[in-house]
């Protein structure tokens, strides 16, 4: 890892962007990494994961991947009803969208969508 201390003059700097630069698939790997960490500990990351894992089935039906698919487009797009800014009103309006969607699909979330949601949870936080 480097520091803001090794890079003394403008030449270091240089050097040190360069290798950067070089270095930009690992730069990215490590990037994505960390993003995935701390996705996993997202409030409602499970159902999150659920509800994608049950949209993807090839076997779900087209309505309720619909259904599914809203609900973790709403809990992504900035633009909404709540601000993200206000995090424990909007968590609560993420929790009842999706609340509501696994409430009008229930049927069609099966217990292998869950257990693939947990998986990739347990997956990611070990990654800490």
């Amino acid at each position: 890892m480097w520091s803001w201390q090794q890079a003394a003059s403008w030449q270091d700097f240089a050097a040190l962007t360069r290798r950067m630069a070089a270095n930009e698939q690992g730069l990215w790997r490590k990037i994505w990494r960390l993003l995935l960490r701390e996705a996993a500990s997202l409030p409602l990351a499970e159902q999150l994961l659920t509800a994608h894992y049950c949209a993807f089935d090839r076997n779900t039906p087209l309505y309720v991947k619909g259904v599914l698919v809203g609900a973790i487009v709403y809990f992504i797009v900035p633009d909404r009803f709540i601000p993200k800014n206000l995090p424990l009103i909007a968590f609560a309006d993420d929790a009842a969208v999706l609340a509501a969607a696994f409430k009008s699909v229930s049927s069609h979330i099966k217990p292998e969508h869950k257990e693939a949601a947990q998986r990739t949870l347990t997956r990611l936080r070990a990654a800490r």
